[in-house]
C-alpha cells in the first residue's frame, strides 16, 4: 500500500469519526458544530475549491488559514438570547467551530481568496507549482 493509499484511509476513517458525532443522540456531548464541507478540483487541475456550510455565522467571525496542506476555517454561531423563550426542541447546532481539510496538493497561498454568499463560504485555493515556504497563511473572506 503506498503512502497516498495510507494517508486516504486514514482520512476516511477520521472523517467517519468525525460523521458520528453528528449522529443525534450524541448532540447533547458535543460543543459547537461541524460545518459540512465539498472540496473539489478544477478539470485542469491548477485550482482547488473548498465549500463550507455556515448558515447563520457572521462572516467577521471566519478565521481562514492556510498552512502545509491544511486549511482551517473556524468561527462561531451564537445561540439567540431573549427573555420567555422556552424551547420545546432544540435541534440547530450553536457554538464555535474549527475544521481541518486536508488539500491534496500544495497551494499558492498569495493566491487563495474566499468569499461568503447566503451561508456558504467558497475557497478558491490555486494549485503551487512548486512547494511553498512553511508557514501560515490567514485568507481574508469577502462578500459575493
Amino acid at each position: 500500500m503506498s503512502e497516498g493509499d495510507t494517508r486516504r484511509i486514514q482520512d476516511e476513517i477520521e472523517e467517519l469519526f468525525a460523521d458520528l458525532w453528528q449522529v443525534p443522540r450524541f448532540v447533547g456531548l458535543r460543543r459547537g458544530f461541524r460545518p459540512n464541507v465539498d472540496a473539489f478540483r478544477s478539470s485542469d487541475g491548477e485550482l482547488l475549491t473548498v465549500v463550507v456550510e455556515v448558515p447563520g455565522v457572521d462572516p467577521a467571525t471566519l478565521n481562514l488559514a492556510v498552512s502545509e496542506r491544511t486549511l482551517v476555517i473556524s468561527g462561531e454561531r451564537p445561540r439567540p438570547t431573549g427573555e420567555g423563550r422556552v424551547y420545546e426542541q432544540v435541534e440547530i447546532e450553536y457554538g464555535s467551530f474549527s475544521r481541518q481539510i486536508r488539500l491534496p496538493a500544495d497551494v499558492d497561498s498569495d493566491g487563495a481568496s474566499a468569499r461568503y454568499d447566503l451561508g456558504v463560504i467558497t475557497v478558491s485555493l490555486p494549485v503551487a507549482e512548486q512547494v511553498p515556504a512553511a508557514g501560515r497563511i490567514s485568507i481574508a473572506v469577502g462578500a459575493a
